[in-house]
């Protein structure tokens, strides 16, 4: 595997396990407020909202990162173009009220500033990974 492969590998396994723990009471507080769209009482880790759609949508990630990492291109993309999409949640949390019928993940301030690191992190891997791996390829051996 290249290191791009074994990043997205990464990332969509840590989407797994956040998706599956998003379904746990005690990881998940306030477990019975649970809805599947919109606002939800639900918290992971009593600190990020979660909703039945927000965990799937964890869940759908890192069967696609999981996927993405069998193919060198579509690890990348899968890396770049997700952490996009997380920098534009980001975007888009930072937007609407926390209580407004736009927050259909849901989202609040904690999940936004994780979007936006894990955006960040994701295109940075993405990114560095392949800058690495074309640097070694086109490097002379000594």
């Amino acid at each position: 595997m290249r290191p791009v492969q074994r990043a997205a590998a990464a990332v969509g396994a840590a989407f797994l396990v956040v998706g599956v723990l998003g379904f746990i009471p005690g990881i998940t507080s306030r477990y019975d407020e649970m809805s599947f769209a919109g606002h939800s009482g639900a918290l992971l880790f009593g600190l990020f909202a979660v909703s039945i759609l927000h965990n799937l949508v964890h869940l759908l990630f890192g069967v696609a990162g999981l996927l993405g990492a069998r193919n060198t291109q579509f690890s990348r993309a899968f890396l770049v173009v997700g952490g996009g999409i997380y920098v534009f949640l980001w975007v888009y949390g930072s937007a609407i009220g926390e209580h407004s019928n736009s927050n259909v993940l849901p989202v609040n301030t904690a999940d936004n500033w994780l979007h936006l690191g894990l955006g960040a992190a994701m295109i940075l891997l993405g990114v560095v990974t392949t800058a690495v791996e074309r640097a070694r390829s086109t490097s002379p051996v000594n």
